[in-house]
């Protein structure tokens, strides 16, 4: 068997996949390990992998209404494995069978001559504004359904799509042993006209692109829109009132207020505790930039650093015990971890360059971060310690880095050169595997990803 999973050299975590295969074949990348009997379970230390090929065919519409919803719910079921450069899908050209009863046993053989290792079933039916959807997922060369991929959900008929990223996110669990991202959202800086005349907006989409809808209109610049831990509300940095103040706004119903720091104080970088209730800032005031934290209820303010260099761009640890954050007191910007009380700082950047935009992986086990070196911008992690440091790409102008749910794909800002670039978002796995553009409507900056929706 060829492998979908992996977690690159510098994790050297093993995974197990809840795929069982009679025969193997050992992964194409070197130092793969691979079981074989039973549940597979797999280290890989190279990034070299052959996507897992999986079948989905269309689902199968229980009832007249259910028929424009089943083949729609299937793609993207296919788009979001398929996506993540893990799974290939086998195209539907060379099925032997055609489904037409979700209750029917599986022949597994037609399904082992085409090669596809994974199978996703599925029946759609619609009752009034709701649709009911059941599937299953196959292991076919273990002849057998996998454990816990046989599901019902239900959902309204608005939020089909929903659905589908769902029954994705159990798919991807139960065959890679990871949390699935699919059911998520970004709130991201959509960009228009031209570059010496960008208007900027907040907006909001599917993980995918899909769905975007406008939280704010382009009469102000925003900047650096950020979930909170529940992903209802975001903080972001608008120069509304002429210069940068920090703004919550509530997702659902598009309200905002302003957590005014006093007038005339610059506010901005805004980030959310893992609790929710505190939010950690910059604050440039008589010529100085620090880190301040908030207490969105009391609007209780304390000063965590007090020094002569500029310290912006924090990040909570998943623990809400340290904070990351970038500093030029070394005399260009470096990355520091410090207690999230305030206190003595730490250094963990160790290379040439200049490093920003610290963002702690919800894993808690690596940093995220831009690199600018040698004239090329780059998306980057690393330990916590700062060791294990790994470039993930590298261009004109890559920034801002944010975590998808489960600490496995990062999104970016990326932007082309000359008078006529513009700011794309991208996406790139851990492992420096899958980079890809992310669709949106107009250009766009700034994004960051939500957690799992419940």
């Amino acid at each position: 068997m060829t492998l979908a999973w992996v977690r690159q050299g510098f994790v050297k975590q093993a995974a197990v996949v809840g795929l069982a295969m009679a025969s193997l074949v050992a992964a194409t990348a070197p130092g793969a390990v691979v079981a074989q009997t039973g549940p597979l379970r797999i280290e890989i230390t190279d990034g070299v992998i052959e996507p897992l090929p999986f079948a989905v065919p269309d689902f199968i519409p229980a009832d007249a209404a259910a028929s424009q919803f089943a083949a729609q719910i299937s793609r993207v079921i296919a788009e979001d494995l398929a996506g993540t450069g893990l799974f290939r899908e086998v195209p539907k050209g060379a099925y032997i069978s055609n489904l037409t009863d979700f209750s029917a046993p599986v022949n597994y053989t037609d399904w082992k001559a085409i090669n596809a290792q994974a199978l996703i079933t599925g029946e759609v039916a619609v009752e009034g504004n709701l649709v009911k959807v059941k599937f299953r997922g196959f292991d076919v060369f273990a002849g057998k359904q996998i454990d816990g991929a046989g599901l019902q959900l239900v959902g309204g008929t608005d939020g089909w799509r929903r659905i589908a990223h769902k029954v994705a996110d159990v798919i991807y669990s139960k065959i890679t042993g990871e949390g699935g991202y699919f059911d998520s959202r970004v709130v991201y800086v959509s960009e228009s006209g031209p570059k010496n005349d960008r208007k900027k907006r907040l907006a909001i989409m599917d993980y995918d692109g899909a769905n975007v809808q406008y939280l704010t209109n382009s009469n102000a610049i925003v900047l650096a829109p950020r979930f909170s831990p529940t992903g209802d509300r975001v903080l972001y940095t608008s120069y509304e009132s002429g210069f940068p103040q920090i703004h919550v706004l509530d997702v659902g119903q598009v309200q905002q207020r302003v957590l005014s720091a006093g007038d005339g104080i610059m506010s901005f970088a805004p980030r959310f505790a893992p609790d929710g209730r505190t939010v950690v800032y910059s604050q440039s005031e008589g010529g100085n930039t620090d880190l301040y934290t908030l207490d969105i209820d009391s609007g209780a303010r304390k000063r965590l650093t007090s020094a002569p260099s500029i310290e912006t761009a924090p990040s909570f640890s998943p623990d809400g015990r340290q904070i990351v954050f970038e500093s030029d007191r070394s005399g260009k910007p470096q990355l520091y971890v410090m207690p999230a009380s305030g206190g003595p700082a730490t250094r963990i950047s160790k290379g040439s360059g200049r490093y920003g935009t610290p963002v702690w992986s919800p894993r808690g086990d690596f940093v995220a971060f831009t690199k600018q070196n040698a004239g090329r911008f780059h998306i980057g992690v690393m330990r916590t310690d700062g060791s294990e440091e790994r470039l993930l790409t590298a261009s004109f102008l890559d920034e801002g880095p944010t975590w998808s749910p489960n600490g496995r794909v990062i999104m970016f800002t990326r932007e082309t050169q000359g008078p006529t670039g513009r700011a794309l978002l991208y996406s790139v796995d851990v492992s420096g595997r899958n980079l890809k553009p992310v669709r949106t409507p107009e250009g766009g900056s700034d994004p960051a990803w939500s957690p799992l929706q419940n």
